[in-house]
């Protein structure tokens, strides 16, 4: 079954480089493209992809504002945001806003397929480094973790998903089963109102449950 891919970023360079790399390798198709966030509705609407690769920094219309806008009417929808920097604050905010992850203009093409392949599964590309890196400069201000009353064990999980664990590894360290740590991990999400394990983390290190170190 191919992987439906869209593009969205200004430079048609950075759109001409993605599209060669995703359509040579087997099972990926890059169905459209456009130069602006403000074609995003328009564009998914259009080519149904399984997975977008959104650029964060657009001059009309920023690819934040069209995240936004696209989940708000597709919550369903597949997200990885492209960035030229890894420290652009604007990374942590679109991870907020639910996507599931980021690459880097310069990213390798294994790299890219990787990321492209792993969100199209419908999981996340959780970075702990970058971040708490970003999250170190920002003062906390969200206090929902609290208001979110996770029991003690939750909170544990949490936090061991904010070091970038998988289940495996957070069930090897707690010494629990692997579908046991899924439940927990499906509770903090819930409890959180958040939609995936990316969005955890931010919010983890957002509230100052997690502090940056």
């Amino acid at each position: 079954m191919t992987t439906r891919v869209a593009i969205v970023d200004d430079e048609p360079l950075v759109r001409a480089g993605l599209r060669t790399i995703i359509d040579l390798e087997n099972g990926l198709e890059v169905v459209g493209e456009a130069g602006d966030g403000a074609d995003v509705l328009a564009l998914v609407a259009e080519t149904q992809p399984d997975v977008l690769l959104l650029d964060v920094r657009m001059p009309r219309v920023d690819g934040i504002t069209a995240l936004r806008a696209l989940l708000s009417r597709r919550p369903d929808a597949r997200v990885l945001v492209v960035t030229t920097f890894e420290n652009d604050d604007h990374v942590l905010d679109a991870l907020a806003a639910g996507a599931q992850g980021f690459l880097l203009k310069r990213a390798r093409p294994d790299e890219i397929v990787h990321a492209v392949r792993v969100v199209a599964r419908g999981e996340s590309l959780v970075f702990p480094d970058t971040v708490r890196r970003l999250a170190a400069g920002r003062t906390p201000s969200d206090a929902l973790l609290e208001e979110a009353r996770l029991t003690g064990r939750e909170a544990e999980v949490l936090r061991l998903v904010a070091a970038g664990m998988s289940n495996q590894e957070i069930a090897a360290s707690l010494f629990l089963g692997v579908e046991t740590v899924r439940t927990h991990v499906a509770n903090v999400l819930a409890k959180l109102g958040v939609r995936d394990r990316t969005q955890a983390v931010v919010r983890a290190y957002a509230s100052g449950f997690v502090v940056p170190g």
